[in-house]
């Protein structure tokens, strides 16, 4: 089995090199690295939970901090911080109800045992994280008690006892890893279907003979698109280019290729064509906490077109994309410059340099950003794979994924004698 740090390291020039595509593939290959770490790491036997999360936050750190636009392994990484937390609560909490439980079968006859009710592990849990914020829908939905995950048991005599608390000991410290793990697991098969179960609505939100307009090249969007019309929807789509990079271009083909009628526009033509047009849909590089969009650049020009004509304003986004950040902290980072050779052929911007003055500075200065940022104020509506939501109630959602104490992923200083 390969070393983990071998394994970090490999992954960290990865993303330093920019050599993995999408935000997708990107949060799927940092939730496997971290699951080898977490399977590798050995706990001790007291405050297991802790020790993974020390060591999730070191690797975090090093992960964030080699590519830290692509916000997308912040998330996973807070992510997995969050399962640990749950699956360390969950674990203490039935180990607490089931003491309750024994106590309440030694102690009490049976009238008065209907007397004091015992929480299940999911109320607890559900208990703590409201302390945090107050409980959503989704919360509610997801922490339904379950009758079966406090198994009863009784205790006779204090031997027994003791066996029993024993018993819960070492079954927490066997489960939490094996619990953490088939979590992250989880999140991964959830990371890799994702385009399928947002694509699954693309019937209620694309009607007969609609109008949709995007800008560039999303898997998302693709995928959303085409199972519309395998739902036998007849649209039209217009493809904004994406200059400089022209994903458009690679859109437009893939889109004739599955019989989508498609027609090829210049990102300068939004503001001509938007009057046609029904809905604009389109992806995300990363959902912020206020409902804000980091998207490609262009995209901010194509929502205040949209805006000005009344035209919806859709984005499609994997749950892995939404960031519990707010774009004001410090720890985001909105953009970064890609090369101007983007824009100009290095023979034409040479052309442009002074060299009469013996130090070979430019005349003529190249800006070539990567993202846009979309206020919430200009989207009609965000597509996940749980469902449709308003801007405004997406940090409520987001704040189900993730843990506060985890919002900053910083290892915790060494302290000298």
């Amino acid at each position: 089995m390969p070393d983990t740090q071998a394994l970090v390291n490999d992954f960290l020039n990865k993303l330093k090199k920019r050599k993995i595509e999408g935000s997708q593939a990107t949060a799927r290959q940092t939730a496997e690295l971290l699951r080898s770490v977490i399977s590798q790491q050995r706990v001790p036997y007291m405050n297991q939970a802790g020790a993974l999360i020390d060591a999730m936050k070191v690797v975090g750190e090093q992960l964030i901090a080699a590519n830290p636009v692509e916000l997308a392994v912040g998330n996973i990484v807070r992510r997995v911080l969050h399962i640990i937390r749950e699956e360390d609560l969950s674990l203490t909490s039935a180990a607490i109800s089931g003491m309750n439980l024994s106590a309440v079968s030694d102690d009490d006859d049976d009238g008065d045992r209907d007397d004091r009710p015992v929480l299940s592990a999911a109320a607890v849990a559900a208990a703590a994280r409201s302390t945090l914020r107050p409980p959503s829908l989704h919360t509610l939905l997801e922490d339904i008690p379950d009758s079966a995950a406090v198994p009863h048991t009784s205790s006779s005599g204090g031997d027994s006892e003791g066996k029993s608390k024993s018993a819960d000991k070492s079954t927490i410290t066997r489960k939490l890893k094996h619990d953490v793990i088939e979590a992250v697991n989880e999140l991964i098969q959830d990371i890799t279907t994702c385009h399928e179960q947002i694509a699954e609505q693309a019937v209620e939100h694309i009607h007969q003979n609609e109008v949709i307009l995007t800008l560039g090249s999303s898997r998302t969007v693709l995928e959303f698109l085409c199972a519309a019309k395998e739902k036998k929807r007849s649209f039209r789509v217009f493809v904004a280019e994406g200059a400089p990079r022209y994903q458009g271009h690679l859109l437009a083909k893939e889109l004739v290729a599955r019989g989508l009628q498609t027609t090829l526009i210049t990102d300068s033509a939004v503001f001509a064509m938007i009057s046609r047009v029904n809905m604009v849909i389109v992806g995300a590089h990363v959902v912020m906490a206020n409902g804000g969009v980091i998207a490609p650049v262009g995209l901010n020009m194509v929502a205040l077109a949209a805006q000005k004509h009344a035209v919806p304003f859709v984005v499609l986004a994997g749950s892995h994309k939404l960031c519990p950040l707010y774009p004001h902290n410090p720890e985001v980072l909105l953009n970064e410059l890609r090369s101007p050779s983007e824009l100009l052929d290095f023979g034409e911007f040479s052309d442009c340099m002074d060299f009469r003055s013996g130090t070979g500075s430019p005349l003529l200065h190249v800006v070539n950003p990567t993202f846009d940022y979309v206020p919430p104020k200009l989207v009609s509506l965000f597509i996940t794979d749980t469902g449709g939501h308003n801007p405004s109630y997406m940090y409520r959602l987001i704040a189900d994924y993730y843990s506060a104490d985890d919002l900053v992923i910083q290892r915790k200083p060494t302290t000298g004698n």
